[in-house]
């Protein structure tokens, strides 16, 4: 009878070895099916969209006034009238004899004009020059960087940008990004998705990897998986 016990409890614990082994090579197929599928995604990412045009046509770009910018008001013959202001949060200035007036969305030529046009109520040929001082840009202008980057911010855009100055303006990338699995939202063609390579950029030096920038561009830094 002790040997028939001790023989069922070898069986069983076989038996129990044999399922715990089989459990094993489940789990390890799984992990490594799990494994190609994700290197397979991260591999396809930037196959996804087409790279980032090298130039950015920005030739007759022209500086659009946002809350937040200064901006030099010049009465000529009229030093009581000149001032520096800065744009509201709504977007509108205040200046002697002009109450509001809007200020977001337009260049300095035009905010110039429209000063003089509500000068001349009070003042013979009133003569303006609007000069910005300080830029921030409105919102849609503004160059966003999201994810994996040292300091994750927004830029005012300047003519000729490229991602090399965006990268250097915002410190670079951290340890855990996907540099070269990057992505450019072009707000500006209707949420294009361009791909771009920093870690090429940055890590490795490869000028190619470069592109200028448009306004409103969103760059989407996503966070390496190894």
């Amino acid at each position: 009878m002790v040997t028939v016990g001790r023989s069922r409890l070898v069986i069983r614990e076989t038996h129990l070895k044999l399922i715990a082994n089989a459990y094993a090579r489940l789990a390890r197929t799984l992990a490594l099916a799990g494994a190609a599928a994700l290197l397979a995604a991260c591999a396809g990412t930037t196959a996804r969209h087409p790279p980032a045009p090298a130039t950015a046509n920005t030739q007759d770009y022209s500086y659009i006034i946002g809350p937040g910018d200064n901006i030099n008001i010049i009465v000529w013959r009229n030093p009581e009238l000149s001032l520096s202001v800065p744009v509201r949060p709504d977007g509108k200035i205040s200046t002697p004899l002009v109450d509001e007036l809007v200020a977001q969305g337009k260049n300095s030529t035009q905010v110039a004009r429209e000063i003089e046009k509500e000068l001349a109520k009070y003042v013979r040929d009133p003569v303006v020059t609007v000069i910005v001082t300080g830029f921030v840009g409105p919102y849609s202008e503004q160059i966003r960087v999201v994810g994996e980057a040292a300091r994750p911010q927004f830029l005012a855009y300047r003519q000729k940008m490229t991602l090399l100055d965006v990268m250097i303006a915002v410190g670079g990338l951290t340890d855990f990004a996907a540099g070269n699995e990057a992505i450019i939202l072009r707000t500006s063609e209707g949420d294009k998705k361009y791909s771009v390579r920093l870690k090429d950029l940055i890590k490795r030096g490869d000028v190619s990897a470069n592109a200028e920038v448009k306004p409103g561009d969103i760059l989407i830094i996503p966070q390496s998986w190894f």
